[in-house]
């Protein structure tokens, strides 16, 4: 710890000669954090305005309340000052849920250009592009000379008003986005002359991909994905230039989205798992658990109906687990596919007849395989043909299943709109071992007995 302490202590004492980012100073916060509470938010208070926020920002959301019952509305309300109108707004909102009331007096605080912006932002859903851009966007105006307007970009530059320029967005008189043009393609161009000059028989090569600002999130990612951006820009439903989304807006959605998944597949909620409260954590966990208890009673059902078969056969003890396990790894394995190409939107409703066929496939082709294998091992050890045949056909019958409900899972909650990551392992895990015990014993009964 004491390394992380005197690393932010040169830090804001100005000792550092390399640039330090928000994620290096917000990675040893955290550290310092996890032994001295009191010496962590000592820290944090001397930050300066111009990164604080950003810091912030860069913790877990469950530091949040800490932070705001120890650190100054004055020193909140100018870190907000200094981030870009999507940060300032994530900050805000992450104030509100510790404390609405100190949100609500820091907001109005603020001047009214930044609480129109804020305000603005926060009216979008969380799942609409707008949600994720920032309002701060250089606009050039298509009968504009291009030396004007570059000597505009340098000064809002130089006043520290934009960041990460890459693209340079043209539009006209009513301010409807209509070019965007690279900076590599801009300095090629003649700065004496107008853009329309300019633009003049070559309009098609600039022409700007960008989203509307009601547009769905995951689009957006998919199209950063496809063309390898760096910013993109939204534009209202009038077509007019309103903001824009940078590539590490993008990188921090991916992996929200992917830790959410994660956790989400484990049956875990990510927000209690990182509370400090041991009971919180535990109660998230235990609410699962009971769930997965009523499954495994069900299981346990499924088996009871055949306790005179499996009297009568003790083979079919030994032998009924590998089943089942089968089956339970073979739906998971199908299940994480699926979930995970729902996200990129590699499979959607209109291919997902090729994604099920696809697994279907793949399901059939370890069924006989392991059904084969798995036949000869039973003969091998008890000696039965009628036993094996039982357990190979069993298992084909598990792993088809398996595969069909790893697929469909995930669609279903899909089309209900429901998380398909949430929920989806316990009931694939009830249909594989019902199933699976069922067929086994099932067909025990009728060729064995």
């Amino acid at each position: 710890m004491q390394e992380s302490v005197d690393f932010l202590n040169d830090y804001i004492n100005h000792k550092l000669e390399v640039e330090t980012s928000a994620s290096q100073i917000a990675k040893n916060l955290k550290i310092i954090r996890k032994e001295d509470k009191k010496k962590f938010l000592e820290l944090l208070k001397k930050l300066p305005n111009d990164i604080f926020g950003e810091v912030v920002l860069e913790l877990p959301d469950y530091y949040i309340k800490n932070i705001v019952e120890n650190v100054s509305k004055e020193q909140l309300k100018e870190a907000i000052e200094e981030l870009e109108s999507d940060d300032a707004t994530d900050l805000i909102q992450d104030i509100e849920e510790a404390d609405s009331i100190k949100a609500e007096q820091i907001l109005s605080t603020l001047d009214e250009e930044d609480q129109e912006e804020i305000k603005k932002l926060k009216r979008y859903d969380e799942d609409q592009a707008g949600a994720y851009m920032q309002t701060e966007v250089f606009k050039a105006f298509y009968d504009e000379k291009i030396q004007d307007s570059l000597a505009r970009l340098r000064k809002d530059k130089l006043e520290g008003k934009l960041e990460n320029i890459h693209h340079l967005f043209i539009v006209d008189s009513l301010g409807r986005l209509i070019f965007s043009i690279g900076l590599e393609d801009l300095i090629l161009f003649d700065f004496s002359k107008t853009f329309k000059e300019e633009l003049k028989d070559k309009e098609d090569n600039f022409l700007p991909k960008y989203v509307k600002d009601d547009d769905n999130i995951e689009e957006v990612v998919h199209i950063f994905e496809d063309y390898d951006l760096a910013t993109l820009p939204i534009v209202d439903y009038n077509n007019k230039l309103i903001g824009r989304i940078t590539a590490d807006d993008i990188y921090d959605f991916i992996q929200d989205s992917a830790t959410e998944q994660i956790y989400g597949l484990a049956g875990v909620d990510e927000e209690a798992e990182h509370d400090e409260s041991i009971k919180e954590a535990g109660k998230s966990r235990a609410s699962w658990l009971f769930v997965n208890l009523i499954t495994a009673i069900l299981a346990s059902f499924v088996i009871g109906i055949f306790d005179n078969t499996i009297q009568s056969y003790v083979a079919l003890a030994v032998l009924m687990p590998i089943v089942a396990s089968m089956g339970g790894n073979a739906g998971t394995q199908t299940l994480t596919i699926m979930v995970r190409q729902l996200a990129i939107g590699e499979v959607d409703f209109k291919n997902a007849k090729e994604a099920i066929k696809k697994e279907l496939i793949l399901s059939v082709s370890n069924g006989v395989l392991f059904g084969l294998v798995m036949g000869i091992v039973a003969y091998l050890w008890f000696g039965n043909i009628k036993l094996s045949l039982v357990l190979s056909s069993s298992m084909l019958i598990n792993l088809l299943s398996a595969g069909l409900c790893g697929a469909v899972i995930p669609l279903a909650l899909k089309k209900l709109d429901i998380d398909p990551a949430v929920g989806s392992t316990v009931i694939l895990t009830t249909v594989t071992d019902i199933v699976g015990f069922f067929s086994f014993l099932g067909l025990a009964s009728l060729v064995l007995l």
